[in-house]
């Protein structure tokens, strides 16, 4: 169990799945297998977490054409992207002042593939080097393909400069500390998002989380919930929760481009009379918002329509969105 720190033994523990753990733990790795070199290259987005100056965390994405992403070793990832001035983790990713060395950010990174359902998590340190990022990797590990929805994806023209972009295409900067009608309903009826934790060392992590959309309960417009269904038994999620509750939230504008950041704190939810009114749920999870920040426009890349994972269990009080 040297894999794990001590929040995800402990909710390994209380979950009793400490010997499924230990047999997952082996998937854990400090290096990008070369399968996994070519699956990277291939992607046109990856989503970090991080945590800001304030002990925030927050998760973003950053996007390219494929190729954007490249493995020069098997311990370095290097991102041919940088974060727009307005992302919420501008700041971190980029480092210190002018005309100082950059400062190392310890961050999580989750890489998908929504066409095939395939998903890479890589956590590390990173720096700005030129024109994109440096990650010095100390951790690697695939997921399986659960709960993942199919997509295709296409990425805008850039953009060109004798050409006035429409009002809809201006990028635009909303910040709250609450959620607003029209994002309460972005959140009912997602079928994806992204979470971002960190450890109580700060190491962080960044992963993702799918179901049917109305998995995520808006309670109010401070509070989410949503189930933590069957996974792969390591609780790096739950983990860092257990020893830190701080967490930050995307909900990547599919069709769009936009980017909808949310920061506030999470617990897990282990009562089981509350676990047994929501279906497939081995746990809840909920979500305190202290900070929104909304990003129109923010990247070339949109996505189909998705196809929806069959072991996405059904949601309470709606029909199957299974195909």
């Amino acid at each position: 169990m040297d894999n794990y720190h001590r929040g995800e033994i402990a909710v390994q523990d209380r979950a009793g799945l400490t010997r499924q753990a230990g047999s997952a733990g082996r998937a854990l790795k400090n290096s990008v297998p070369e399968v996994a070199a070519a699956f990277l290259a291939g992607q046109p987005m990856l989503v970090l977490g991080g945590t800001d100056g304030a002990g925030r965390v927050w998760a973003t994405q950053l996007t390219g054409e494929p190729g954007f992403l490249t493995t020069p070793d098997p311990r370095t990832l290097r991102v041919g992207a940088l974060p727009l001035p307005e992302d919420p983790l501008a700041g971190v990713l980029l480092g210190t002042g002018v005309g100082q060395a950059p400062a190392p950010a310890r961050v999580g990174a989750i890489a998908i593939e929504p066409a095939t359902r395939r998903r890479m998590r890589i956590n590390g340190r990173s720096v700005q080097d030129g024109a994109g990022l440096r990650i010095d990797l100390d951790q690697v590990v695939s997921n399986c393909p659960k709960y993942l929805q199919t997509r295709d994806y296409r990425l805008l023209p850039a953009d060109d400069p004798g050409t006035e972009r429409t009002a809809d295409d201006r990028r635009s900067v909303t910040d709250s500390t609450s959620l607003s009608p029209a994002q309460q309903e972005v959140l009912r009826s997602a079928d994806t998002f992204f979470i971002a934790t960190a450890s109580d060392r700060g190491d962080a992590d960044a992963s993702h989380r799918g179901g049917n959309p109305g998995f995520v309960e808006v309670l109010s417009p401070t509070r989410l919930r949503w189930p933590d269904y069957l996974g792969n038994s390591m609780f790096l999620t739950l983990g860092n929760l257990e020893v830190n509750p701080a967490a930050g939230i995307l909900l990547p504008g599919w069709e769009t481009g936009s980017t909808l950041h949310l920061t506030g704190a999470a617990r897990t939810v282990w009562d089981a009379a509350e676990i047994a009114r929501v279906p497939g749920a081995q746990r809840l999870v909920e979500f305190e918002i202290a900070a929104v920040r909304e990003v129109m426009a923010a990247s070339r890349l949109r996505w189909s329509q998705p196809g929806y994972s069959r072991f996405n269990p059904p949601v309470a009080g709606r029909p199957s969105d299974r195909p």
